[in-house]
């Protein structure tokens, strides 16, 4: 029976690292996580807690993290991937799994769809959905095995959702920046091809027709999401005399972080002149100067509920309607928002 030396020795890292990674503590990077948790894997090990319940570890639950463009699903944003996978890492191994992690970047999603279908050994698949179209959704689907999608969401589509709730989540915005008197609310959004920065711009105009306060479309800015796109995109906003709100919703925190150092290279106060508020609570966003205002989601509790789903629908006796959870978000209030 393989132990956590085993594993530390087949990872090259150490025995304590091995057990952060298995109990989803510590400031562990995303490629040493991988890199543990495909050891993990080829090894079969199963943690001494759980070997009452099961002899051996059943067959493979893959995640797929795919980057079509990378304008999301990058290093700025490992982190969160980072606690996708210790939530579906743990709850796999509870359940007698082993979890496989594959990355795919830059590669066609036909090319991944047929990566799965000749996977020996799978069970079930887990995908990162943040950069996934609907027609990308359907062909993965198309494979027939058991798949659970993460980090987007389709109401129309019949698949497997564990998604973030994001009208939930800009609710709490908007109604923070109510209460603290601010009517000119404005938005800066992303016109990168991601769903759930489709989501968030629905859930601005939703929520801010439910609260009662009027959109102007001259305070919503589009912008690229990452750091420097971003950062780009509202100094040339900026520079071109563009007006500005009192307060900004920011689509997440990368976005935010670029469009306050443009606004600090402009002289612009935060939060004295303008409020942010971002999305994701990302490690920097507590260190950055001002501290953001944030949302927070448990990417944990998302990855624990797509293994709790999948595994449901590979021991399923009978066939399952297709199940899509929100998971609920909380505002973490700093000092620029």
């Amino acid at each position: 029976i393989p132990t956590i030396r085993d594993i530390a020795a087949a990872s090259g890292v150490s025995a304590a690292t091995v057990s952060l990674v298995l109990n989803g503590k510590g400031e562990i990077s995303e490629a040493t996580r991988v890199r543990v948790l495909e050891a993990v894997s080829r090894l079969k090990y199963v943690p001494r807690t759980f070997r009452s319940r099961t002899s051996e570890v059943k067959e493979t639950l893959r995640f797929l993290k795919i980057a079509k463009h990378g304008q999301t699903v990058n290093r700025d944003h490992s982190h969160f991937i980072s606690d996708y996978i210790d939530g579906m890492s743990q709850e796999a191994l509870r359940r007698g799994y082993a979890l496989e992690v594959v990355s795919h970047d830059g590669e066609t999603i036909a090319s991944i769809a047929e990566a799965v279908a000749g996977a020996a050994g799978v069970s079930g698949v887990i995908a990162l959905g943040t950069e996934l179209s609907e027609e990308d959704i359907r062909l993965l689907q198309s494979v027939g095995a058991p798949i659970v999608f993460i980090d987007t969401f389709y109401d129309v589509v019949e698949a497997n959702f564990v998604n973030m709730n994001n009208i939930d989540a800009v609710y709490k915005v908007l109604e923070r920046f109510k209460s603290r008197g601010f009517s000119r609310v404005g938005f800066v959004a992303s016109h990168v091809g991601t769903t759930n920065f489709k989501l968030r711009h629905d859930a601005y105009f939703r929520n801010m027709e439910r609260l009662g306060l009027a959109v102007d479309p001259s305070l919503i800015i589009s912008v690229e999401s990452t750091f420097t796109g971003a950062h780009r995109g509202a100094s040339d906003y900026l520079a071109s005399g563009g007006k500005l709100a009192e307060c900004y919703f920011c689509t997440n925190d990368i976005m935010a972080l670029g469009f306050a150092r443009a606004l600090r290279e402009n002289g612009i106060g935060i939060p004295q002149d303008v409020s942010l508020i971002g999305f994701d609570n990302l490690p920097m966003s507590a260190t950055s100067d001002p501290p953001l205002t944030t949302i927070d989601v448990s990417k944990r509790k998302i990855g624990f509920h797509a293994v709790a789903l999948l595994d449901d629908i590979i021991t399923g006796a009978a066939d399952l309607p297709c199940a899509k959870i929100l998971v609920g978000a909380d505002l973490v209030a700093r000092s620029s928002g």
